[in-house]
């Protein structure tokens, strides 16, 4: 019994750390999301839609769908703008809205 409280503690604090991690980083992963809309940059671009992809992983296993979708958004709306970075010079998100209301 005392070896199952303990993990349950283990569990309950991982988690929060987990959660504490996630609200800092989703402020950094708008900022970035921004500035990589209006100006691809090549590496700061890749490796935001990696931090994206770990954030959606995280807010998956809390059954948190439509802040996911709205997740996936910023992420097509990122590789959009690396990829056709000289067709379109002025670009506006519309998904970092949607990812601060549902996140």
């Amino acid at each position: 019994m005392k070896y199952l409280t303990f993990l349950l503690l283990k569990f309950l604090l991982l988690s929060n750390f987990v959660i504490a991690e996630t609200i800092s980083t989703k402020s950094k992963i708008l900022k970035e999301a921004s500035f990589c809309i209006k100006d691809s940059q090549a590496q700061v671009c890749k490796e935001l839609v990696s931090e994206i992809e770990k954030l959606q992983l995280v807010v998956f296993d809390q059954n948190r769908f439509k802040c996911q979708s709205s997740l996936l958004g910023l992420q097509s709306e990122i590789i959009e703008a690396y990829y056709l970075k000289k067709s379109l010079n002025k670009r506006i998100s519309l998904m970092i809205p949607y990812v601060i209301k549902n996140c």
